[in-house]
């Protein structure tokens, strides 16, 4: 199918080629790239393993925040939660190449959180002061341009996750740069997941988080489908058309139909969120799994 259909060339052989999805080609370093989703979607490369996920994020990364050090000054970073971000993070906290960041430059903020207290074990925040910021304060980001959504503040304000949503928007509002175009507060890189549902961010199918809004966090309800079943922040994820680069991790079999689903069924963001990040500025990391069924 063209890309005038919506859809990238085709590949010889898999469902890839069955349905329009993207075509692969082979790359040095025991992976294959699939250039292209949509017209003008994603480059998308399959790793043979989650370290070698994390590997490719962290270069990714790395050289993101390096070329806006280098353009503007500073450098924002928005993180993502789970088993994929654990293996980056600690990437990030000791291999060398990490260290070819001025991280006194860069400021760190979240994608979403639950609304759990830091000391819970579902904590996104806390899993990413565990396995990456907490270190000396000559090695790493300070603290001061740390941006945790202020759940801990909610949480003792009485207050739920609609109120930790709006001042983590003012914040936003406040620091982040704006792109000349669309006008919306841009993150240089931003890391993401993929759930089996399709979700990004918090933001999953059907959830009001998909829908066009001036807000730029919301306060999701606790989802019944997935857990933990707790409410969230999140960012809404029409910010990500604003970014500099996107990198979306997804590793393991358990995501094959989902990934495949993104990229060769209609576009829709409602069923899918995750269709949100099949942009031209994004790679999507995926390892043989994933990728069984492109």
């Amino acid at each position: 199918m063209s890309a005038e259909g919506g859809h990238a060339r085709s590949v010889v052989g898999g469902a890839a080629a069955r349905s329009g999805g993207p075509a692969v080609t082979a790359v040095p370093g025991g992976g294959s790239a699939v250039i292209g989703g949509r017209g003008g979607g994603p480059v998308v490369i399959v790793c043979p393993d989650r370290e070698v996920i994390a590997a490719r994020a962290l270069d990714l990364v790395v050289d993101g925040l390096r070329l806006a050090c280098w353009q503007l000054g500073e450098a924002h970073l928005a993180l993502t939660g789970g088993s994929s971000a654990a293996a980056l993070f600690e990437r990030l906290r000791g291999d060398p190449r990490a260290r070819r960041v001025d991280w006194a430059a860069v400021h760190v903020w979240q994608g979403d959180e639950r609304f759990v207290p830091l000391s819970h074990p579902d904590s996104n925040w806390a899993a990413a002061l565990r396995d990456w910021l907490d270190q000396p304060a000559d090695a790493g980001v300070p603290a001061a341009n740390w941006h945790p959504i202020p759940v801990e503040a909610a949480i003792a304000a009485g207050q739920g996750a609609g109120w930790a949503a709006a001042r983590y928007g003012e914040e936003m509002a406040r620091r982040l740069p704006r792109r000349a175009s669309p006008g919306l507060p841009a993150f240089d890189v931003w890391l993401l997941g993929v759930g089996g549902d399709g979700h990004i961010l918090s933001a999953f199918p059907g959830g009001s988080a998909i829908d066009e809004s001036e807000e730029l966090a919301l306060g999701v309800p606790a989802p019944a489908h997935i857990e933990p079943h707790v409410s969230r922040v999140t960012l809404s994820p029409h910010l990500l058309r604003a970014a500099g680069s996107i990198v979306v991790m997804v590793p393991g079999a358990a995501k094959a139909e989902v990934v495949a689903e993104c990229f060769t069924a209609p576009m829709d963001p409602r069923r899918l969120p995750a269709q949100l990040a099949l942009r031209p500025n994004a790679v999507w990391l995926l390892e043989p799994g994933s990728a069984a069924r492109l």
